[in-house]
């Protein structure tokens, strides 16, 4: 068995930050059971979806979550679609975290959530309302400001979550997911705040701007089946699946999580950002594993103490390759590493794909038998895909990443040992990685 890390950590428990609560908005799962269950049913988020101008067949990652569970019809009308995604998962999170929100000080809670872009798709509708006017700016609604200023999503959790500590809504591309644990992590360390509602949202569905120009790059994926679309790793993969979701968690200092008797799902040991400076999208291999090595030094890893990496492989020709590389060069002497991967069920969540794949390491404990009875009864090369020879790491991965195989080899690990995981993203020329240390089972 592995060794327990979790004495390693010299830093006081009033600088250890841990995950007390967990909200999800994916496109196969509406809450971290029904994420983890689609997982591990196999089950694929991603359906046929039409967008505005767009003339070739488009598959996209699509959210089904009840919109009013949280907000009011006309707090909808006027905020935003990642506002909406932001307000339901925080909402979930603090609801999971068990917390005394009522009785809370809200001026102690601060919000920061990741995103890829924001304000395409107010801007593009509201281009397309004034079309059918001649183009007369009169009929320009008033509420486009405020929707579309880059705080918006962690801004309309404050309001209507009632916190009155600070709010940000961090720009890092695909790896915003990542950095906004980051930024809560380091606010909560800081004693700037006592509870940190951190993550990713994406409303990049929503946006005809984003499949036109993947489209455009020739890096938009189809498949006649859905299903299918998205495959990393995989000598047929043909590209990105846009996707909207939310991935949200509270972060909290581990002495204050202790005090209230909160139950903890895993502690973030580590992490590390840096960026390309080489392209706008392509992908570094060199700066990509920097990173990596970066977040298991300040988290005190060596890559002999990964058991699971949660890839960013998006499925695109260069990208796979790039990251394989960055991954063989961290952890090429090991052999029994696991590769996850759950774009290939969900499709890209921009900046919610950080998040949501940190979820994957989170499945309760009462499952574990049921991800072994269900290893005993298939085969292990049972309905594989064909894995791309150039992917540097192909050795290493005995299954591939769109078989739902992989994802249980993976959680059968999760929870037999405790396990740290490495959390990886990239576009846009940055880089991030965060570390976690899941709890041990004490029946493992």
């Amino acid at each position: 068995m592995m060794q327990d890390h979790s004495q390693d950590n010299q830093l006081p428990d009033d600088q250890r930050i841990v995950i007390t609560g967990v909200g999800v908005a994916s496109p196969n799962g509406d809450n971290l059971n029904e994420f983890r269950a689609a997982l591990l049913e196999g089950k694929s988020g991603v359906e046929p979806f039409e967008t505005r101008y767009i003339k070739q067949p488009v598959l996209a990652g699509v959210c089904h979550f009840d919109e009013f569970k949280y907000q009011k019809r006309k707090e909808r009308r006027r905020g935003t679609r990642a506002g909406s995604v932001s307000i339901y998962c925080a909402n979930e999170a603090v609801i999971d975290s068990g917390i005394d929100w009522e009785n809370y000080r809200k001026d102690r809670v601060g919000v920061y959530l990741g995103i890829t872009e924001h304000g395409n798709v107010e801007t593009e509708n509201e281009i397309y309302e004034i079309s059918q006017f001649d183009y007369d700016t009169k009929v320009w609604s008033h509420h486009h400001n405020p929707r579309t200023v880059a705080n918006n999503p962690a801004g309309e959790v404050t309001l209507n979550m009632k916190i009155t500590g600070p709010h940000l809504t961090v720009g890092a591309a695909c790896a915003a997911g990542n950095a906004g644990f980051i930024q809560g992590l380091q606010m909560l360390r800081l004693k700037e705040v006592d509870l940190a509602i951190a993550g990713g949202v994406s409303e990049s569905t929503h946006t005809f701007g984003i499949f036109a120009s993947f489209a455009s790059q020739g890096a938009l994926a189809w498949h006649e089946d859905p299903a299918k679309a998205c495959r990393p790793f995989d000598v047929n993969r043909n590209g990105i699946i846009v996707a909207e979701g939310g991935g949200i968690c509270t972060l909290e200092r581990l002495s204050d999580a202790r005090e209230r008797g909160a139950k903890v799902y895993g502690e973030i040991v580590g992490y590390a950002m840096n960026s390309d400076a080489s392209d706008f999208v392509l992908p570094s291999s060199t700066r990509q594993s920097e990173c990596i090595q970066l977040a298991l030094n300040k988290a005190g890893l060596t890559s002999d103490d990964i058991d699971i990496v949660s890839s960013h492989a998006t499925a695109t020709e260069q990208g796979d390759i790039e990251e394989s590389k960055a991954l063989k060069s961290v952890f090429g002497d090991r052999p029994g590493v696991a590769i996850n991967n759950t774009k290939s069920f969900i499709g890209h969540a921009m900046g919610a794909a950080g998040a949501l794949e940190r979820e994957t390491g989170m499945t309760p404990p009462e499952i574990r038998q049921v991800i072994i009875d269900i290893l005993e009864r298939i085969a292990p090369d049972e309905d594989l895909s064909e894995l791309d020879d150039s992917v540097a790491f192909r050795e290493q991965m005995e299954l591939d990443s769109m078989d739902f195989l992989d994802i249980v080899m993976e959680l059968r690990k999760l929870y037999r040992v405790q396990i740290p995981e490495s959390d990886y993203e990239h576009l846009g020329s940055m880089n991030s990685t965060v570390e976690y240390l899941t709890p041990l089972l004490k029946d493992a």
